[in-house]
């Protein structure tokens, strides 16, 4: 199968659909930090979602939607609207199979609820990060390894250059789960 994964410059999904033995290939505006600058392309994924894929899977920036920064929203209406309607183009896409990914957010609220609420712990990583799933014919993903040590990494990590990028990296058990049931 054809994998696109939208806004992914880590390419910890890209990988795992790879390992899998699919034609993954990962789309950002960043240069790609995993390692294989041959399965990435660096554009606006808008211009790439008419190339045929037979999946995509979404991982639009949360800055402007995710309500862990709600206390700014009244500051923000603009890039807000403009981050929802980016959203709305890539689950609109002309594409069988759709999955988007975000925390909680006010997607939920403007476009439409999610389908599914995943944790990090449900598939080996001991950490909390309430992540968001919507889904365009693909089934839930079902956990694969239940885990202790349920601890919020993500949310107490330090202000660093990179802060951004590893608090939205995927985690791997997660990018396996989704190669693995999303064939």
């Amino acid at each position: 199968m054809k994998i696109l994964v939208a806004c992914e410059e880590s390419q910890v999904v890209c990988k795992a659909f790879r390992n899998k033995g699919h034609e993954a290939y990962s789309c950002d505006i960043l240069n790609c930090s995993g390692g294989h600058p041959e399965w990435h392309i660096k554009d606006n994924i808008l211009k790439h979602l008419d190339d045929g894929w037979d999946i995509m899977i979404a991982f639009p920036p949360c800055t402007h939607l995710a309500v862990s920064g709600a206390r700014w929203f009244k500051y923000k209406k603009q890039e807000q609207e403009k981050a929802l309607e980016f959203v709305w183009d890539l689950l609109n896409a002309n594409i069988h199979k759709i999955a988007l990914e975000n925390p909680i957010s006010i997607i939920s609220t403007k476009i439409k609820k999610p389908d599914q609420i995943i944790q990090p712990w449900q598939f080996g990583h001991g950490e909390t990060k309430a992540t968001c799933l919507w889904l365009k014919n693909l089934p839930l993903l079902k956990p694969t390894n239940i885990v202790d040590g349920r601890e919020g990494r993500i949310w107490k990590m330090s202000p660093s250059p990179d802060r951004g990028k590893e608090r939205s990296r995927t985690y791997q058990g997660i990018a396996e789960a989704m190669a693995e049931q999303w064939e």
